[in-house]
């Protein structure tokens, strides 16, 4: 998967280029779905509309950012709770030396760590913290790639797109 168009990126919405609305609606095509026993999208056509003011538009795409840091942090925070798919979490050789019981130990502190500040989350996306466990100081992080582990995401707010990596270190081993 290549660069994603900026209406495809989690967060982004369109918006009125004649009245800076949000009420653009599209065309499209419903059909009934027995199964669900509600109407499923179809298709949909090239022809935007603005229900605020009545014009037919080309939209102009907008990204809430703040959507896109609190959605990445939402992810991140379930990857640490062990929860959510597309996701892989790695133990260094040093951590896994300490033992079973000290990487139970750690791996639940990680879950538990909510000690984000701006020093060591300055993105506030929870994606990197430090624990202490039996005097040992242990980092953990998130890396975001694509579903083929090839390449970073073009989209860590997307969990369709984003394989997540979280990887608990020893912080010696850094």
């Amino acid at each position: 998967m290549g660069t994603l168009n900026i209406e495809d990126l989690v967060g982004a919405y369109p918006l009125c280029p004649n009245c800076n609305k949000r009420d653009v609606v599209r065309d499209a095509w419903t059909s009934w779905n027995m199964a669900e026993q509600d109407w499923v999208l179809k298709s949909t056509f090239d022809h935007f509309q603005c229900d605020a003011c009545g014009e037919a538009i080309t939209p102009h795409w907008q990204v809430d950012k703040e959507f896109r840091k609190k959605r990445i942090r939402r992810l991140n925070d379930a990857l640490r709770r062990g929860e959510g798919a597309n996701a892989t979490v790695v133990i260094t050789a040093g951590v896994q030396a300490k033992g079973q019981a000290f990487q139970e130990e750690v791996c639940r502190a990680v879950a538990a760590f909510t000690d984000f500040s701006a020093d060591n989350d300055p993105f506030r996306e929870h994606d990197f913290g430090q624990v202490m466990i039996a005097g040992e100081k242990l980092f953990f992080k998130v890396d975001y790639y694509d579903l083929k582990m090839q390449n970073l995401s073009p989209d860590p707010a997307s969990d369709r797109i984003t394989h997540r990596v979280l990887t608990i270190m020893l912080a010696r081993e850094y």
